[in-house]
């Protein structure tokens, strides 16, 4: 399950990650069980069917992990001063 939701949460992120399929799996299993803690708590983690929700929660937080992560949430060039 980590490789999958690390997987669909680096192919939510634009542009090219450099991470290793190790360390995306790592991700993706901590996504998958915080996304899984927080839909319990939602009352949304068991439904008839694939819980598309819990997949959706679980998706979204293995993209932000890869985000910060990779370092997506800093600035990439320098700032001139005149």
């Amino acid at each position: 399950m980590g490789a999958i939701v690390g997987g669909l949460g680096r192919l939510v992120i634009r542009g090219r990650q450099n991470i290793s399929l190790l360390m995306t799996v790592g991700i993706g299993v901590v996504a998958a069980l915080i996304g899984t803690f927080i839909a319990q708590r939602l009352n949304v983690a068991s439904t008839a069917g694939i819980d598309w929700i819990q997949l959706a929660i679980q998706v979204a937080l293995a993209a932000v992990g890869v985000t910060l992560y990779t370092g997506g949430g800093r600035s990439r060039g320098r700032s001139r001063r005149r």
